[in-house]
């Protein structure tokens, strides 16, 4: 049985404001995480609402890509607890978390990881596609994605034939075009230069938030950080501090 994936991308410029009195769409309580003798997570919580954007911060090694990969279902915490919409993803099982993970969770990564054989349209349309939607609606959903990031035109274009920024924006329509519950970018903005980044968070913030995904962003930048609403620094697995942004 085949996913429906919405017909029309939004306008990124679309207004929505997060309710903070809304129920969590994803929360985390009490997340451990062990490597060894090493605790990359020692007791975390955190709850995201519906279009919240999240900036997580910290140095090297405290802690911040562990808790995105728990949240994400691409690890398993050893002890706490990962609720998507009242779902928990910590017990889920490895194929479970697959099917999760193509079907509610999108992701950009610094270096976009695109695939280089593809041209732009088809690496946004593969998401649809493995959902079970026809080719030709994967495609026409995909064009206006990338329509809607400013790539109209550049859709025969493989990665190589494209700038940093314009592929990261590739990445951006990839991970929404099935119009997932959280997008998870880990450095998005790591591999380009300052405009470009600047670009590319403010297609990100404002296209999750037309959708309504929930928005977690990996990042040392404070400028990177400053386009989400709320930011946390993460220092030897623990939530140091919590602000709101805007």
């Amino acid at each position: 049985m085949s996913t429906p994936v919405p017909a029309t991308p939004p306008a990124v410029a679309a207004p929505a404001a997060t309710a903070t009195s809304a129920p969590a769409r994803l929360s985390a309580r009490a997340l451990v995480k062990r490597f060894g003798e090493t605790t990359a997570l020692a007791g975390v919580d955190l709850d995201l609402a519906d279009g919240e954007s999240l900036a997580v911060m910290g140095p090297s090694g405290s802690g911040k890509s562990t808790l995105l990969h728990c949240l994400a279902g691409i690890l398993v915490p050893d002890a706490g607890s990962v609720m998507l919409r009242g779902r928990p993803v910590h017990g889920l099982d490895e194929r479970e978390r697959s099917l999760l993970r193509r079907t509610s969770y999108g992701f950009v990564f610094q270096n976009g990881q695109l695939l280089p054989e593809l041209p732009a349209v088809e690496n946004v349309a593969l998401p649809a596609l493995l959902l079970g939607t026809s080719r030709r609606e994967a495609t026409e959903l995909a064009t206006r994605w990338l329509a809607s990031l400013g790539l109209a035109g550049m859709e025969g274009r493989r990665p190589g034939e494209l700038s940093g920024g314009q592929a990261q924006r590739v990445a951006v329509a990839r991970a929404l075009v099935t119009q997932p519950d959280v997008v998870f970018a880990d450095e998005p903005t790591g591999a380009l230069d300052q405009a470009n980044g600047h670009e590319v968070m403010r297609l990100l913030t404002e296209a999750t938030r037309a959708v309504g995904a929930c928005l977690v962003v990996v990042t040392h930048d404070e400028q990177v950080a400053a386009w989400c609403g709320r930011r946390i620094v993460v220092r030897d697995g623990r939530v140091v501090d919590e602000r709101r942004t805007a």
